[in-house]
């Protein structure tokens, strides 16, 4: 299992990691199988959507911002339920498969790590594995 450090600026950020999680299967030489992705964090997550257009994640931040706001009402003590709700929509985990070396993601899509409680140093766990033949 390989790990991409991310760091974030914001409490709401989502990253685009795709070319971080091409070069770990590209350094595996793994021509054909599956990635998976794992984020290991409560208040932070792993998602495939489009990043041609960087207005997409702003979009998608502001929307999840209005969607579960910051101010409660909630109990948790620590002031991030926000951030927990928001991975829970997210969640924490996604697989691409591997074709001829490469992620199979479509024409528009990448790898965002989401953070819901910054700015933060995380982690992306990624593991890939090869398809039995």
């Amino acid at each position: 299992m390989q790990s991409i450090r991310v760091r974030t600026a914001r409490r709401t950020q989502m990253v685009d990691v795709t070319q971080e999680v091409q070069r770990v299967v590209t350094a595996l030489g793994i021509k054909v199988g599956t990635c998976f992705l794992y984020v290991p964090h409560t208040t932070a997550g792993v998602l495939i959507n489009e990043h041609a257009d960087p207005d997409v994640a702003s979009d998608a931040e502001g929307a999840l911002d209005r969607l579960v706001p910051s101010a409660g009402p909630f109990r948790h003590a620590e002031g991030n339920s926000d951030s927990h709700v928001k991975t829970m929509l997210v969640g924490t985990s996604q697989f691409v498969f591997v074709e001829d070396g490469k992620l199979a993601l479509g024409r528009w899509q990448g790898i965002f790590f989401t953070e819901f409680d910054g700015p933060r140093e995380r982690h992306l766990y990624v593991k890939v594995l090869p398809d039995r033949v």
